[in-house]
């Protein structure tokens, strides 16, 4: 018998910052993660990851949502020191199984004012979104531990997780 758990989630106000989900080492694959049932609705996926290590989650999409994901670091050492090889790799796996690496192209700055923190910009994708569940896998690629952020959504209003 399979147990759905159905986290609740705090109303925010449309001042405040993404919806924190953290992943832990049991969320290895998509398939093993949180899913974000509107992926419309603004989220932080925090992961920690070393080489060696995934993480995964989904989220949840309709035709004619737009899809934005983005990958950020702390902008402070170590990460923000390492070569773009050794960040996290996420890949983006749509409905019908395609999959995208996001692009390390970026590091610019972004003073988050809720958490008072600094974090660097290192991939960005917005496109229409395909209807379906999406996967994300966060992949490790430096023995130092990284802490990955991955903003999905646009939309700040609360919004429901399943673990």
């Amino acid at each position: 018998m399979a147990i759905t758990i159905v986290c609740a989630v705090v109303p925010v106000s449309p001042a405040a910052a993404h919806q924190p989900v953290l992943l832990d080492s049991g969320d290895t694959s998509p398939r093993k993660g949180p899913l974000l049932r509107d992926g419309t609705v603004s989220y932080a996926v925090r992961a920690g990851v070393a080489k060696g290590q995934d993480r995964g989650f989904r989220v949840a999409l309709k035709q004619g949502d737009r899809l934005a994901v983005q990958l950020l670091i702390l902008d402070r050492p170590p990460a923000n020191a390492l070569a773009s090889s050794a960040l996290p790799e996420v890949t983006l796996i749509d409905p019908d199984g395609k999959r995208t690496v996001l692009p390390i192209s970026e590091r610019t700055t972004f003073y988050e004012p809720y958490s008072k923190q600094t974090y660097l910009y290192l991939s960005r994708l917005e496109r229409p979104a395909k209807a379906g569940t999406y996967g994300v896998l966060i992949r490790g690629r430096s023995a130092t531990p990284i802490d990955a952020t991955i903003a999905v959504g646009y939309r700040e209003v609360p919004g429901r997780v399943i673990e």
